[in-house]
């Protein structure tokens, strides 16, 4: 893929990330505020990511933090993985799909170790 066209996908795709995980954080907090059903489970989750160095693993790292409702709490080079505190987890499996699908190619274009 060309880097220039990664670039602007990614953005496009991040852009459409925190616009719909906005409209989904509200969602949990006005819920949560007018006690709405049962509250949402918030909890730490791992997410694997692709092999990139460590400017892609930030940077990816920094797009998850800046997606409302999440938030890294640490990246592990060696093991490839983040931990990432999620304010609702009912689809957490959801997010780590996203992630990986929506995220990473765009880095891998940019950041991507060839193993």
């Amino acid at each position: 893929m060309n880097k220039m066209i990664a670039a602007i996908v990614l953005l496009l795709r991040f852009l459409r990330a925190v616009t719909v995980s906005g409209i989904q954080t509200l969602g949990v907090i006005l819920r949560s505020g007018l006690r709405i059903g049962d509250p949402s489970p918030a909890s730490f989750v791992r997410i694997g990511f692709a092999p990139m160095n460590a400017t892609g693993a930030t940077l990816l790292g920094c797009m998850i933090t800046l997606t409302p409702g999440t938030t890294v709490i640490d990246i592990d080079m060696e093991a490839r993985e983040m931990v990432v505190h999620m304010l609702d987890t009912r689809d957490a499996q959801g997010l780590i799909e996203s992630v990986k699908h929506e995220f990473q190619p765009g880095l891998l274009a940019w950041f991507g170790e060839i193993p």
